[in-house]
């Protein structure tokens, strides 16, 4: 039998729901039950992990908490957490329930590297760049990571917003021209490190974008087929 995936959600719901879809239209699968049985938690009310991060709001840890021994409980052999910035309170989440955690940042990575990139762009919430969780991890691979500068960052974060409340025009706009600045200093593609962004960026014929979200379904499918009950943790 396949594993059941469970999803902490809802950091934003769209986001959330773009997860979704991918698992669901990568899946080989000619009738219902060939589809992979899937448990989400669209839990909108976890506070804004930027905002923690950056000592504004509150601590989001007991809420990531509460998703996953929920879905821990509602019969999830493992878990994923449809945010990118969410991936800083990891360990804390990745110790309070006995099944594994898929990180989403590390299985980009790992596509990096597989795919012999060595230098990308990186468009991601404030958070994110902050914590460099992305920075770090490429690091460790030797993959040079392009930041925007202070002012076009504001820029990501006003698409990233603009996205989540559901003007996608607006995100497309702000999030492509800060993309195409970062290529032009020489990225060889840009990852979508907020799930948000890759709602209104696609690989184009000047960009190409690194996709997160679909990396992560593609990898929840491998692990769902899996035939053992015992898998890698992170």
């Amino acid at each position: 039998m396949k594993k059941v995936v469970g999803i902490i959600g809802g950091m934003g719901p769209l986001a959330t729901v773009d997860l979704m879809n991918k698992i669901i239209s990568y899946t080989p699968a000619l009738r219902d039950q060939d589809h992979i049985h899937i448990i989400a938690d669209n839990y909108t009310q976890i506070p804004d992990r930027t905002n923690a991060i950056l000592g504004k709001g509150t601590d989001p840890t007991r809420y990531l908490i509460q998703s996953a021994q929920l879905l821990e409980n509602a019969g999830a052999d493992f878990l994923v957490i449809a945010c990118n910035t969410a991936h800083y309170f990891f360990e804390s989440v990745k110790k309070s329930v006995s099944i594994p955690i898929l990180h989403m940042p590390l299985e980009t990575i790992r596509f990096l590297q597989e795919n012999n990139f060595r230098k990308v762009g990186l468009l991601a919430t404030d958070g994110t760049i902050k914590t460099k969780l992305y920075q770090h991890l490429c690091e460790n691979y030797g993959i040079e990571v392009i930041e925007p500068d202070i002012e076009f960052q504001k820029e990501v974060m006003e698409g990233i917003y603009a996205i989540k409340g559901d003007n996608l025009e607006k995100g497309r706009l702000c999030l492509t021209k800060v993309a195409n600045k970062l290529i032009k200093r020489g990225a060889e593609a840009i990852v979508a490190g907020c799930t948000e962004i890759p709602l209104v960026l696609k690989s184009s014929q000047d960009i190409f974008i690194i996709d997160p979200t679909e990396i992560l379904a593609k990898t929840v499918i491998k692990t769902a087929n899996e035939s053992s009950k015992i898998f890698q943790l992170v």
